[in-house]
């Protein structure tokens, strides 16, 4: 996998929503749903111990460009 870089504003988001590192990467590699949005950016959705992570990022050819993240829904 290409090198994750974070957005300032996406890691504010994840100190806020306790979201780590490790639950972003997760929904990364391995997402249960993923769809194009604007301007060439991805969402991704992954299921996390009943809670529901969406992450909004770009990629080029050598990294992946965490934009946004926040818990989309809890079980």
């Amino acid at each position: 996998m290409e090198k994750i870089k974070f957005d300032r504003h996406a890691r504010r988001r994840m100190k806020w929503r306790d979201i780590s590192e490790e639950e972003i990467t997760s929904a990364l590699i391995n997402p249960d749903n993923k769809e194009d949005t604007i301007n060439g950016r991805y969402n991704v959705y992954k299921d996390i111990s009943g809670r529901v992570i969406k992450v909004t990022y770009k990629e080029t050819a050598d990294e992946i460009y965490v934009i946004t993240t926040l818990v989309k829904s809890k079980k």
